[in-house]
């Protein structure tokens, strides 16, 4: 079965940085385009940027490019968002996401984890 399990979110302050990580199991991980998407508070949830299987063909959403850097170590088989400069707008659930496996609409999605910028 396959799994994806978030981690690194949490409390920071405003100008901190996180970075988060995305494990995945079940399936051959290198093989797959991996996403990371956000929902804040009240919002739908949105892109944040993608990367293909082998660490290339990478793409952010607008406004995510700088501030936010998407990789992948394919070795340990986890995929991770470096976030800098973290601002309040910022405040959101993050899901890893493969597009490619699943039985939901859009692929399978982790659960979630929890990213408040607050001071």
């Amino acid at each position: 079965q396959v799994h994806l399990v978030e981690s690194g979110g949490g409390l920071v302050q405003p100008g901190g940085s996180l970075r988060l990580s995305c494990t995945g199991s079940g399936f051959v991980f290198d093989h797959y385009r991996m996403a990371w998407h956000r929902q804040r508070p009240g919002q739908k949830r949105e892109l944040v940027a993608n990367i293909g299987g082998a660490g290339g063909a990478i793409n952010y959403a607008y406004g995510m490019a700088g501030r936010f850097t998407i990789s992948r170590d394919n070795d340990k088989e986890i995929l991770y968002l470096q976030m800098h400069n973290l601002e309040p707008d910022d405040t959101a659930v993050y899901f890893c996401n493969v597009p490619d496996l699943g039985y939901e609409r859009g692929g399978l999605w982790g659960q979630g984890t929890q990213v408040t910028v607050s001071s």
